[in-house]
């Protein structure tokens, strides 16, 4: 049998469970999950090898019009997915309803590429609403798959596969087979003290974060990291901080147990806020967080 392999990007607005339906098609938690839009803000590779294929999976930024420019260098990466894909996973939920006729949809229509429609949090519905949802999406794309799934409960991702597999172009792999992702650590230890963030605080405050590792020092025993939180302005740090330091603490703490149970190892966890006034739209500052 010839050997399959292709880059599949993962398309679709805010949250509609894009990441929640990576990970659990990866089967490792690469990307950040919180109920709040825009937490997904780098296109993150995962990467899933059978003996006979290789499906390189990038989850996206969610679709949106952005007001500054860390949102322009997240649309970039969302352009490119859309330029660079063996495939388009295209996911909608239920809650969202209809098969909008907006530009991106326009643009995934025009370019192409193979697509396949995931509607996610089927949980969330019964069969008769189910059938109003899918229809439209059966209409707006004739020719690709229409597959209800629930990311969460990690319902009907076999079927889900098994439409990937079958787009799927004949290709050897493009990476080695034991390789889980394009990131390196220091990433994913960033991304985990965002996540925190994002759950423990309200309103502007985890958009206006960004996280840098200072250091990371993986030793036998233990990783020592220390990492820098930077907002946009001096009200925020009080904020991040808390009473007494009390928000910080609780923010470094439950970083500290998802990394250990990430890296599969002991963490000790220094966290700092620094003000860096108005980052999200210096494009120097940008680059060396990271974002192009």
């Amino acid at each position: 049998m010839n050997h399959r392999s292709g880059f599949v990007n993962i398309l679709g607005n805010p949250n509609v469970g894009k990441s929640t339906i990576m990970n659990a098609l990866v089967g490792e938690k690469l990307s950040i999950i919180t109920p709040k839009a825009q937490t997904t803000r780098h296109r993150i590779m995962g990467i899933v090898n059978g003996d006979d294929f290789q499906i390189v999976y990038s989850d996206t930024p969610g679709i949106l019009r952005p007001q500054y420019k860390l949102q322009e260098t997240m649309m970039n990466s969302v352009n490119s997915a859309l330029s660079d894909a063996d495939m388009i996973l295209y996911v909608t939920d239920v809650l969202e309803r209809t098969a909008d006729e907006g530009e991106y949809i326009d643009k995934i229509k025009e370019s192409g590429i193979p697509v396949i429609i995931a509607i996610n949090k089927v949980d969330l519905t019964n069969q008769e609403d189910l059938e109003k949802v899918v229809e439209p999406w059966h209409l707006a794309f004739p020719e690709s798959p229409v597959i209800p799934v629930s990311g969460l409960k990690k319902f009907n991702l076999d079927s889900l596969l098994n439409a990937i597999l079958a787009k799927l172009p004949e290709s050897p792999a493009y990476f080695p087979k034991d390789q889980l992702t394009d990131k390196y650590e220091r990433f994913f230890a960033s991304e985990i003290i965002r996540e925190k963030i994002l759950l423990n605080y309200k309103k502007e405050i985890p958009y206006s974060v960004e996280i840098e590792i200072e250091e990371f020092k993986d030793e036998k025993k233990i990783i020592k990291i220390r990492a820098l939180i930077h907002v946009t302005r001096d009200s925020q740090k009080g904020i991040i901080i808390g009473h007494k330091g009390s928000m910080l603490k609780r923010v470094g703490t439950e970083a500290r147990h998802d990394m250990e149970d990430f890296f599969k190892k002991q963490v000790f966890l220094e966290l700092y806020v620094k003000v860096t006034k108005d980052w999200r739209d210096k494009p120097l500052t940008l680059k060396r967080f990271g974002y192009q």
